[in-house]
């Protein structure tokens, strides 16, 4: 059936020149069409026979007063830097029967995938999995290490590092905002300089990847400068990349590391993994900053009996048990190259297009792609919109980058074909929208790249 809200037609009404918008199943039940009439295949479906002689079928397609409509509502392409499309495999994981979650089964499930983490994470340190969104884990960085009066230093490059100051703020702490424009990374020289600004600061809080703009933040570099130059713990944001990126928490002495489910771990949202250091356990072991669901403490307890303080989501936690083999399947290493690959496909055909990086080769994300569209002649929403029409789905701009750029999504389950359909739609919308772009010229780029890979 046709029910997702891209499903929209334009029909006349009053007088000629008068139009109003509409869901293609809502006028199809106005114009009282069967529930049966409605499920035939789109093969033989005739909109002409409801919506009248000016709709035409093709394929595929709808064609309407110029505009196109899928006819397909369950196939898109999700191209957004989270959630992202999930394998097939850890669809079946999920829909495994429920199972007692305080249950010996449930117990080895929980560790086993604890176990697992360490690999992905980088640490020989029980990795704590929370029924939470990354925020929380986020959170939980922040108020299990840090007391009242204390400072705390924020690495700010997008809308995600401003997310750690907002939460500081929250419990009122004194927070040393570092601002980095947006669309570059930090520099060591820089983050050097800040912390000798303020010494006291009892950690700092950084990004790995900011997802609202495509930056990678170098965390190792940036971590050893704070090991050398200061005593804060170095706590990281590795929400929206880690799973695809080289992650070495121990080697690169990381406190505490944070990710969740929905990203390059393929997962739908409502799973946050937490690592921590044994310093800065020493730390959160000394803190009175009060907490109740957030306290690791709790369920660094509970992982030791193999279990979590609160009821797990299990359904969730049987999908990331089928995520880890994949990852293992594939061999992190390989994982890591591939979104390399599909970095560097998706930035040569955003150039051939002519269109506008957000970041430098060096700072961008092999998860998420920035195209600044600010001094473009067209609009950015238009693009996005006649996206959509075909089922493709790219982000927007956040916060004042709003209507300003679009975000391309290359992480967990995407291999370069997905890459090169993406392009290709663009191509297509940008024609639409009456951009001048020659079609195919993106395709090709990235399929020059991808052939120096094989």
């Amino acid at each position: 059936m046709w029910s997702t809200p891209e499903r929209f037609v334009e029909i006349e009404v009053g007088k000629p020149g008068y139009t109003v918008i509409i869901q293609v199943i809502d006028l199809l039940r106005l114009l009282c069409v069967s529930e049966q009439q409605m499920r035939v295949a789109p093969r033989t479906f005739r909109p002409s026979l409801f919506l009248g002689e000016d709709v035409k079928m093709k394929g595929f397609f709808i064609y309407h007063k110029g505009v196109i409509y899928m006819t397909f509502t369950e196939k898109f392409h999700l191209r957004i830097p989270g959630p992202t499309p999930i394998p097939p495999s850890v669809g079946r994981a999920m829909q495994q029967a429920m199972i007692g979650h305080r249950s010996q089964a449930a117990s080895q499930l929980i560790r086993d995938c604890s176990d697992r983490l360490k690999m992905v994470l980088g640490t020989q340190q029980q990795p704590l999995i929370l029924a939470s969104s990354g925020t929380s884990a986020l959170e939980a960085g922040v108020v299990n290490t840090l007391s009242p009066g204390d400072e705390a230093i924020v690495v700010v490059t997008g809308v995600f590092g401003d997310r750690f100051t907002k939460i500081l703020n929250r419990y009122n702490f004194t927070v040393h905002r570092l601002d980095i424009p947006w669309g570059q990374a930090c520099d060591v020289d820089t983050l050097t300089a800040f912390l000798k600004q303020h010494p006291k600061a009892k950690a700092v809080f950084m990004t790995y990847c900011e997802t609202s703009t495509g930056v990678l933040n170098p965390v190792d570099a940036l971590a050893k400068a704070v090991r050398d130059h200061s005593d804060a713990l170095i706590i990281v944001d590795g929400v929206s990349c880690v799973g695809a990126v080289p992650c070495q928490m121990d080697e690169w002495g990381i406190d505490i590391l944070v990710t969740g489910s929905q990203k390059a771990f393929m997962l739908p949202p409502g799973l946050a993994f937490v690592a921590v250091s044994d310093r800065a356990w020493k730390v959160i072991e000394q803190n009175e900053q009060p907490r109740f669901y957030l306290d690791l403490i709790s369920y660094r307890n509970q992982m030791d009996k193999s279990t979590t303080p609160f009821t797990p989501a299990l359904s969730l936690i049987f999908g990331l048990q089928e995520v880890l083999r994949l990852f293992e399947e594939e061999g992190m290493e390989n994982v890591i190259r591939r979104h390399e690959l599909l970095k560097e496909m998706t930035r040569a055909g955003v150039r051939a297009l002519g269109l506008t990086l957000m970041t430098s080769d060096e700072d961008g994300s092999p998860t998420v792609t920035s195209i600044d569209c600010k001094d473009t002649d067209w609009n950015v929403e238009d693009l996005r919109k006649a996206l959509s029409q075909i089922n493709v789905v790219v982000a927007g701009g956040q916060q004042h980058l709003k209507g300003q750029i679009f975000r391309i999504g290359h992480m967990g389950y995407c291999d370069p074909l997905d890459i090169l359909t993406t392009l290709s739609a663009i191509e297509f919308a940008l024609n639409q929208i009456d951009v001048p772009v020659e079609l195919g010229a993106g395709v090709k780029a990235a399929q020059e790249v991808w052939t120096q890979h094989v």
